[in-house]
C-alpha cells in the first residue's frame, strides 16, 4: 500500500525530462524501474511494479503478456510516436486506452534527416579525419567527391508529421525535389509525387525512411527494391529497423549499388558488435537518437505527463490511439484491493 493512497501511482519505465517528472510529482507517486538493472531483473520489476499503478509510461519495449497480469492501470502513454513497444491489441481486450505523443518530436527527427544528407553530400567526416592526419591537401579532391542539397531528388518512405516536416524543409531551405511513397497518397500536397518503391529508388538521390513497423513494412526494403537504386543513392533510416531488411542492405553497400547510409534504428538494438555496417566506410550508425534532443524531450515528457493523468482522470483525449477499447472497458471496482480516489484540484488543472 503506498504512503499516500489518495494520490494516483505513475510508474515510468525509463526516465522523463526533469520538468515533466516534477509535474507528475506534484500530483502522484512516481516510481521508476531502475536503470541499473539487466533486462531479466527489470521486466520482473515491471510485473511488480504495474500492479499497483494508475498509469504506465513507456520508454522501452513491454512483455505481450504485461496486461494479462493483476493491474489497476487505467492509461498507458508511449513517450514518443511508434506503438510497437506496446501491446496494444492486448491493452483494448482489457479495455485499457493507449495513447503515444504524436507530432512533438518530429522536427528533431528531420533535422536529423537533414543533416544526415548534408553529412553524405559534403562528406563532412571524411574531411575532418584527413586534416587530423595532416592531409590538407586532401582539398583538391572536394569538387568531384561533394555536391549541392539543392535541386537533388529526395524520397521519403511514410508521410506522416515527420515526413512532412523533413519535406518543408528539402522543399523551403535547399530547393530540393520531393516525392513519397505512403499508403494514403491522396493526402500528400500538389507538390509532393506519389511513386511506388521502385520508382522511388529509381529516380532519387536520397530516400528517407520515416513510416512506423507493421506487418505490411516490415521487410519492405529488400534487395528486389536495392535493385533500382540510383547510382550513388543514400539511405536514411528514422523509421524502424526493421523495415528494411538488414543483410540485403548490406549487400547492396558492399557491391556499390546503395553508395551510403545513415542509420539510426537497427533490426537488433543495441546494434551486434560482429554487424557488417559497422565496418562499412560509407555507414553513419547512431543509436536510435533521432528524436532525442532537450527540445522534444521536454515536449514529449510534458505531453505523455499531461495525457497519463488525463487517462486516470476518466477522459479521453484526442491522442488515444486505441479508442475501441472503451467497449471493452469495465467500470472501476469500488471493492479495488488498491482503490484510488480523484487526486487534488491540482491534479485537474491544465498542464
Amino acid at each position: 500500500m503506498r504512503p499516500d493512497d489518495s494520490r494516483p501511482k505513475i510508474l515510468l519505465t525509463d526516465a522523463l525530462h526533469p520538468e515533466a517528472e516534477a509535474e507528475l510529482r506534484a500530483v502522484a507517486t512516481v516510481a521508476t524501474l531502475d536503470p541499473t538493472l539487466d533486462t531479466a531483473t527489470a521486466v520482473k520489476a515491471l510485473y511488480a511494479e504495474v500492479q499497483d499503478a494508475q498509469g504506465l509510461i513507456v520508454r522501452r519495449q513491454l512483455p505481450g503478456d504485461l496486461f494479462d497480469q493483476p493491474n489497476t492501470l487505467r492509461g498507458v502513454v508511449r513517450h514518443g510516436v511508434g506503438l510497437d513497444f506496446i501491446p496494444v491489441d492486448s491493452a483494448t481486450r482489457h479495455g485499457l486506452p493507449v495513447a503515444n505523443t504524436p507530432e512533438v518530436n518530429a522536427n528533431a527527427v528531420a533535422e536529423y534527416a537533414i543533416t544526415a544528407m548534408l553529412e553524405g553530400a559534403r562528406r563532412f567526416r571524411h574531411f575532418d579525419q584527413q586534416v587530423r592526419e595532416g592531409n590538407w591537401g586532401v582539398r583538391k579532391t572536394a569538387g568531384s567527391s561533394t555536391f549541392e542539397l539543392k535541386g537533388r531528388k529526395l524520397g521519403i518512405v511514410g508521410f506522416g508529421a515527420i515526413g512532412k516536416r523533413i519535406a518543408q524543409i528539402a522543399m523551403g531551405g535547399f530547393d530540393m525535389h520531393v516525392a513519397a511513397h505512403t499508403r494514403s497518397p491522396s493526402r500528400l500536397p500538389g507538390n509532393i509525387a506519389a511513386l511506388a518503391l521502385e520508382e522511388l529508388f529509381e529516380r532519387c538521390d536520397f530516400i528517407v525512411v520515416a513510416c512506423p513497423l507493421t506487418e505490411h513494412t516490415r521487410g519492405m526494403l529488400n534487395s528486389k527494391v536495392f535493385a533500382h537504386a540510383k547510382t550513388g543513392l543514400i539511405l536514411i533510416n528514422v523509421g524502424r529497423g526493421p523495415v528494411i531488411n538488414e543483410p540485403d542492405l548490406v549487400q547492396a553497400l558492399e557491391s556499390g549499388r546503395i553508395a551510403g547510409a545513415a542509420l539510426d534504428v537497427f533490426t537488433t538494438q543495441p546494434l551486434p558488435m560482429d554487424s557488417r555496417l559497422r565496418a562499412h566506410p560509407n555507414v553513419t550508425l547512431t543509436p536510435h537518437l533521432a528524436g532525442t534532443t532537450g527540445d522534444a524531450e521536454l515536449a514529449m515528457g510534458m505531453m505523455a505527463a499531461s495525457t497519463v493523468l488525463a487517462l486516470i482522470r476518466g477522459e479521453r483525449p484526442a491522442n488515444i490511439v486505441n479508442p475501441e477499447c472503451f467497449a471493452n472497458r469495465e467500470p472501476l471496482s469500488v471493492t479495488s484491493t488498491t482503490p484510488w480516489r480523484p487526486c487534488s484540484s491540482a491534479c485537474r488543472q491544465p498542464m
